[in-house]
C-alpha cells in the first residue's frame, strides 16, 4: 500500500513563499515519477509540476507557475517538494501530490495511481 502525505500548506500574503512536502511510504519511492496538482474552489483540479523518477527531469504548467514554482525530490528521504515563490491570490487552492509507477511525468491526472489527501494553500492579497 502506497501512502502519500502532504504538508507545508498555510496562509501567506501575496509575494510570499511556501514549501510543500509530500512524504511517500509503502514502495520504492525512487521508482515513481511524482506530480503536483491543485484544485481551486469551484474549479477542476489542474496540473502544476512533475518530476521524473531517475533523471530529475521536470515539467511545469508553463502559464501559471513557470519561473515561480520549483519541484524537486529527495530519494533518500522519500519526499517530493514544491517550492512556491512570489505567490499570488490565484494560487489559492488545495495542493495534491501524486505518484506514477510508470514514470510518464504526465500532466494528466489519470496517469497517476496514488494520491495524497491534499494541503490547503491560501494566499491573501
Amino acid at each position: 500500500q502506497v501512502q502519500l502525505v502532504e504538508s507545508g500548506g498555510g496562509l501567506v500574503q501575496a509575494g510570499g513563499s511556501l514549501r510543500l512536502s509530500c512524504a511517500v511510504s509503502g514502495r520504492t519511492f525512487s521508482s515513481y515519477s511524482m506530480g503536483w496538482f491543485r484544485q481551486a474552489p469551484g474549479k477542476e483540479r489542474e496540473f502544476v509540476a512533475a518530476i521524473s523518477r531517475w533523471s530529475g527531469l521536470t515539467t511545469y504548467d508553463r502559464d501559471s507557475v513557470k519561473g515561480r514554482f520549483t519541484i524537486s525530490k529527495d530519494n533518500a528521504k522519500n519526499t517530493v517538494y514544491l517550492q512556491m515563490n512570489s505567490l499570488k491570490p490565484e494560487d489559492t487552492a488545495v495542493y495534491y501530490c501524486a505518484a506514477d509507477p510508470r514514470n510518464r511525468q504526465s500532466r494528466l491526472q489519470d496517469a497517476y495511481d496514488y494520491w495524497g489527501q491534499g494541503t490547503q494553500v491560501t494566499v491573501s492579497s
